[in-house]
């Protein structure tokens, strides 16, 4: 099968990872993008054929009171509190996109993830903004990915996910997709970040891609580095 396995995150040494891995997806760019020369080494030191994708910059999608922004090693200014995540259509929102796709460009990203916290609920001002600002912004070359939380009606998401052409991201475990043929996987643990996913449920996980085209299985949890290769040995012929 062709499976895309990775991890959320290095985890280990880039020279390490990229002989066990073929795709990344890149945190630094959600909590604060790093140079261009940083992205621009770590796509040089990578096989040609590796993957990276990556998590849109925080402010595109969290609010200023997230505990998350406490990682950012420059303070969001001042001006800037209340005016940024939701999708909102502010300077510091569309300047945060467009930093998030010139990361994506250096890396050569293949897909982009705008990761939503669970206080994004499908209210109508949450759908317009999200419809506004998709509508609006400049798209990735890659795929462009959306994982909600909380809950949301499967019907509303196919709405979404159709019109403004979006990979529908979730936990399998959890939930399942609503754009099967796109399948992007992020597993953070059935029980919680320190969960080690079982035999039985890594092997629930390898039917569930089972036919489909290209999946991607990405691992989020503590113990994501050999979770994610006890799955990738259940995939060997």
């Amino acid at each position: 099968m062709d499976v895309r396995v990775g991890l959320c995150g290095w985890t280990v040494s880039q020279a390490s990872y990229v002989r066990r891995f073929p795709v990344v997806e890149v945190q630094h760019t959600f909590y604060e993008p790093p140079p261009d020369a940083t992205l621009a080494r770590w796509r040089a030191q990578a096989p040609a054929d590796f993957e990276f994708t990556i998590k849109a910059w925080q402010v595109v999608t969290h609010e200023s009171t997230s505990p998350t922004y406490r990682r950012m090693k420059r303070p969001l200014p001042d001006g800037d509190h209340g005016q940024v995540g939701a999708f909102r259509t502010t300077p510091a929102v569309l300047a945060g996109w467009q930093r998030t796709l010139e990361c994506a460009r250096v890396l050569r990203a293949t897909a982009v993830l705008l990761q939503c916290p669970r206080s994004f609920g499908p209210t109508p001002d949450n759908v317009a903004r999200l419809r506004s600002f998709v509508s609006q912004v400049q798209r990735p070359a890659g795929r462009l990915l959306w994982e909600p939380r909380g809950e949301w009606p499967r019907q509303l998401l196919a709405d979404l996910c159709s019109e403004l052409d979006l990979v529908h991201v979730v936990d399998p475990m959890q939930t399942e997709t609503v754009t099967p043929e796109h399948t992007y996987y992020r597993l953070h643990g059935t029980t919680g970040f320190r969960h080690v996913h079982t035999d039985d449920e890594l092997r629930r996980l390898r039917d569930l891609v089972k036919g489909r085209p290209s999946p991607y299985v990405m691992f989020n949890n503590v113990s994501r580095t050999s979770d994610a290769e006890r799955f990738r040995a259940l995939l060997a012929p």
